[in-house]
């Protein structure tokens, strides 16, 4: 075993046991802790002095200010607040950059000691990395936790209507500040700085692009649940001023009665809101559960035409013989020679006229309504090879009261 070798297992035990011996002696003192956790601060005579600066000196306790009261470090701090849950913890840490810089350094230093064979170093370097990477993950989602702990709670840790207003749009500072934080990644870059390396690309571009997508959508959904709960807020604040106003007009006008508002020639908008009892009524024709009772009234109104049609017809029927077949000519409908004009117009000069523009123009003396559906009719007659060459659309309006009736005004042709 060489010399450095040596040197780094040396120094591996002496960690071991300075991280022992600070364990042990949190545990030991663990009452001065918690005292100077919930209280904020802890002054020299609450605690025997020397237990004091034994935590001073191991970086537990430190004072701000000179004959300033001990207080505990914010890293101490946050550690207990992610152990106990703690929802009085309102500390988020957004700065991305400086940690996508750390990243950077350290897979400089792997692919640097990697390229030199210096395979120990390589391995130091990547276990940083890899801890920095997941560290920043946790911290992440530890303060997405946060978030969701003051939203459940409805920012419970403070008393009043202002102070949850307050505490709401801190939070949306925060989220913000987070997801311009994760806009920060710029995965070209953290490809370009993993290169053909694999553990680097799955830390730097795989696990970091996976986290980023995850924190992004439960960031947004964040986002939308303190909108929503803001906007209860202000309405309960609203409602709060307008009690409180009540109460003190009360206050100064003691003898004040309510009149009852019937007796008004005009009743106040504010008595005057409720909606109708009976809605206006209106055939739901898309309803399947009434679609059956529709087909046997309808059913019926057929049946009942076409019997009386019938009849009728029976008793007004002339005598009928047989006589001699006469050949017969039947006259062209000009109507529907006008459709064929109007589509070789379309044909022939390739640009969109709508019916009733070609109505107009050609001053026709039939109805507009037979034409259009003269127009529809020749469209839907044309076999599919010729139809795929024109292209139809309707122009018209959908009737208010009866919904899925489609009142067509006009109709557009031109080629395909």
């Amino acid at each position: 075993m060489n010399n450095k070798a040596v040197n780094q297992k040396v120094s591996s035990n002496n960690l071991h046991q300075a991280g022992v011996r600070f364990l042990k002696q949190m545990a030991r003192h663990s009452d001065v802790i918690m005292d100077a956790y919930l209280s904020g601060t802890i002054a020299d005579h609450e605690a025997d002095p020397g237990v004091l600066n034994k935590l001073i000196k191991q970086r537990i306790l430190y004072r701000p200010e000179p004959e300033a009261d001990l207080r505990l470090r914010s890293k101490f701090r946050g550690l207990l607040e992610e152990v106990l849950r703690d929802e009085h913890n309102r500390q988020i840490d957004a700065n991305v950059s400086s940690v996508l810089a750390t990243f950077s350094t350290l897979s400089a230093h792997y692919k640097e000691a990697r390229h030199n064979m210096d395979y120990a170093a390589a391995e130091a370097y990547l276990s940083d990395l890899s801890e920095h990477v997941y560290a920043f993950n946790e911290d992440l989602r530890h303060n997405i936790r946060v978030l969701w702990s003051r939203i459940n709670n409805e920012f419970g840790y403070v008393r009043t209507i202002n102070a949850k207003i307050r505490e709401n749009e801190l939070a949306q500072s925060q989220v913000t500040d987070l997801l311009n934080g994760l806009q920060l990644m710029d995965f070209s870059q953290l490809t370009d700085v993993a290169g053909n390396i694999r553990e680097l690309h799955r830390m730097l571009v795989m696990t970091l692009q996976k986290t980023q997508s995850e924190c992004a959508h439960e960031l947004r959904s964040v986002q939308s649940r303190l909108l929503e709960l803001l906007g209860r807020f202000r309405e309960i604040r609203g409602r709060t001023r307008l009690l409180k106003g009540w109460l003190l007009y009360i206050d100064q006008h003691p003898d004040f009665q309510c009149t009852d508002p019937v007796q008004y020639k005009q009743i106040p908008s504010l008595f005057n809101v409720a909606e109708a009892i009976l809605t206006n009524a209106a055939i739901d024709i898309k309803n399947q559960q009434h679609e059956q009772d529709y087909f046997n009234i309808v059913g019926r109104l057929k049946a009942s035409e076409i019997t009386q049609q019938h009849k009728l017809s029976l008793l007004n029927a002339p005598e009928f013989t047989l006589n001699e077949t006469v050949d017969y000519h039947l006259p062209d409908n000009p109507v529907k020679d006008s459709v064929d004009d109007y589509f070789c117009y379309i044909i022939d000069t390739g640009k969109q006229l709508s019916a009733l523009e070609y109505y107009q123009q050609k001053e026709f003396s039939w109805d507009k309504e037979e034409w259009l559906y003269q127009i529809i009719a020749g469209y839907e007659g044309l076999p599919e090879a010729q139809k795929q060459f024109f292209e139809l659309d309707y122009k018209g309006y959908i009737h208010r009261i009866y919904t899925g009736n489609f009142y067509i005004q006009d109709i557009n042709l031109w080629l395909a």
